[in-house]
């Protein structure tokens, strides 16, 4: 059963069979239904599985497709949800059982342009309570296995359910969300793709809500033009939903995505990124240099110093988790005990920070975003590592609050500085580790250009076999 080859196969692939009427939607759809019955009670990546309301819109896009009705490559396609986004008349926990009764009286935006898509969804897969974390904790729902190792592993967070849904071949596509992150971060540790959108580009509304400064929408898939082909159908103006989705014209990043990277400027942004990196990590994002230097590109070293400046204007994470407090004060106040030991002390730091400091950050925050974008208005790419280090075993981490911290800090710094700055990226698969762990390479792009950060991702990925790793999951057989 493990060795099926629709379960690895890419949305693209999968598309083509689906159109020309030699694949059923259908069928497609007990396929995975089945996989995820047999995989996932072990690796805990589904919170809700919707089965029956699954076969019936396969069932939909089948009979639309046989009546010459073909929507374009997402249709009759299984994907999955984070537990962030609303579907109507399931609960929307965003990993905390104080929440089960959270139900949606609507679906979330990108879901209703999902289902407008043809896409069939399967389920709703765990996150980190509230989405406030790198490591993938959750104490209370429980912690999906990244399954690329026996011994439970950080599966990376927040997004943690959707990263080990993908990377185990249980669905193709599945969305997840980044303030700080939780598309990359998962993305890296599970050895597969994650696509960071810009602030404004993808709408917001029906997600249940951490930092809207800082939130954004993204999907998680086993190829870089499977990400795109999400990002496709889901970006757009959505007026009366996400304000700041006003005025974006939705742009076409699937025409230029196989152009290459001839003559491109795509540079190593040097500084903190590279703190304390696992060694591992920096000579395979290193070698990456020499992939893009083959295909033509300009690869150089330069100076990034917004990266650590971004880094000191909040130590403390505090526009996230002032804000975090701010949408979830209902929940949390008088039950912060009651919150998974890695996210109450986080939460009581935003119940802490002072009107003005937080209005200073912000204020800092927008000049840094400014100068970042200047500094590269001559690069078209930044490459660093997406992660400091790999997945390391959960019973290293996972040993009390301030040891926690320790790795979480770790995972989350070279992705927030992205979040900070507002830059789009793609993590990618670059190299694994000497004990067998998937590492990530991160393209940053400037603010509002996904189709460069996914075509420079697409040329990396053509010409490298990184992202074709799969995990052996011999020892789900055990």
């Amino acid at each position: 059963m493990l060795k099926d080859p629709f379960y690895y196969q890419t949305i693209s692939e999968l598309a083509s069979q689906i159109q020309s009427g030699s694949l059923s939607p259908v069928d497609l759809t007990e396929i995975f239904l089945k996989r995820i019955a047999s995989l996932d009670p072990q690796l805990q990546a589904f919170k809700l599985v919707m089965k029956e309301q699954a076969i019936a819109q396969a069932q939909t896009a089948e009979q639309a497709i046989k009546n010459g009705t073909y929507l374009g490559p997402l249709h009759g396609i299984p994907i999955a949800v984070k537990d962030l986004y609303d579907i109507k008349g399931v609960p929307t926990e965003a990993g905390c059982s104080m929440l089960n009764n959270n139900i949606a009286d609507e679906d979330s935006t990108v879901v209703r342009l999902l289902r407008n898509s043809g896409a069939v969804i399967l389920g709703k897969t765990h996150t980190v309570q509230f989405a406030l974390g790198g490591v993938g904790i959750n104490h209370d729902h429980g912690t999906p296995h990244n399954p690329w190792h026996k011994n439970p592993h950080a599966p990376g967070g927040s997004s943690s359910g959707t990263a080990v849904a993908v990377s185990s071949g249980m669905i193709p596509m599945a969305l997840g969300s980044d303030t700080g992150g939780s598309v990359r971060i998962p993305a890296s540790l599970c050895g597969i793709i994650g696509l960071k959108t810009t602030v404004g580009r993808i709408s917001r509304k029906g997600v249940y809500p951490l930092c809207t400064t800082l939130d954004t929408v993204g999907p998680l898939a086993r190829s870089v033009e499977d990400c795109a082909i999400a990002y496709q159908v889901m970006q757009g103006e959505d007026k009366n939903g996400d304000p700041t989705t006003t005025g974006q014209t939705p742009h076409d990043v699937l025409s230029g995505i196989k152009r290459g990277v001839k003559n491109l400027r795509v540079h190593f942004a040097e500084s903190a990124f590279w703190e304390d990196v696992d060694p591992d990590v920096e000579e395979a994002v290193r070698k990456t240099g020499d992939v893009f230097k083959e295909q033509g590109a300009v690869v150089e070293s330069i100076d990034f110093p917004e990266a650590q400046e971004a880094l000191s204007i909040q130590p403390r994470g505090q526009i996230i988790v002032t804000e975090g407090y701010a949408h979830n004060r209902k929940v949390f106040d008088g039950n912060v005990e009651k919150l998974d030991s890695v996210v109450g002390p986080r939460i009581a730091v935003g119940v802490d920070v002072s009107g003005p400091e937080y209005f200073e950050i912000l204020r800092k925050m927008a000049g840094l975003r400014k100068q970042a974008v200047d500094r590269l208005s001559d690069v078209d790419a930044l490459i660093v590592p997406s992660t400091a280090i790999p997945a390391f075993p959960l019973k290293e981490i996972d040993q009390g609050y301030e040891i926690y911290s320790q790795y979480n800090l770790r995972y989350l710094r070279n992705t927030t500085i992205g979040n900070l700055l507002n830059l789009c990226a793609v993590s990618i698969p670059c190299g694994i580790t000497k004990k067998g762990m998937p590492i990530g390479l991160m393209i940053y792009a400037k603010p509002f250009h996904e189709e460069m950060a996914l075509r420079v991702a697409y040329a990396y990925e053509q010409a490298s076999s990184f992202a074709q790793m799969r995990p052996s999951l011999d020892w789900l057989n055990g």
